[in-house]
């Protein structure tokens, strides 16, 4: 990788938005995408999957919560 290359990933970086850091797109993506046919069909693959989103909305619930009450003390 040479020194200008190196610099303009540097100043991509830098160039991150707000927005950037809250895309979920992938969040809603992983909810609501479609069935593949070719994917194999497991239990435990079903299973996988059902905990990863119980996580992930329990993740949400607990940082909205944490904001309320950050919000709230103020």
């Amino acid at each position: 990788m040479s020194e200008e290359q190196k610099e303009q990933a540097i100043e991509q970086e830098n160039k991150r938005t707000v927005s950037h850091y809250f895309n979920f797109g992938e969040v809603f993506g992983y909810y609501f995408r479609k069935k593949d046919p070719n994917r194999p069909k497991n239990f435990n693959l079903k299973m996988m999957h059902g905990i990863n989103k119980i996580s992930i909305l329990m993740f949400l619930f607990a940082l909205i919560v944490m904001i309320g009450r950050w919000i709230s003390r103020m």
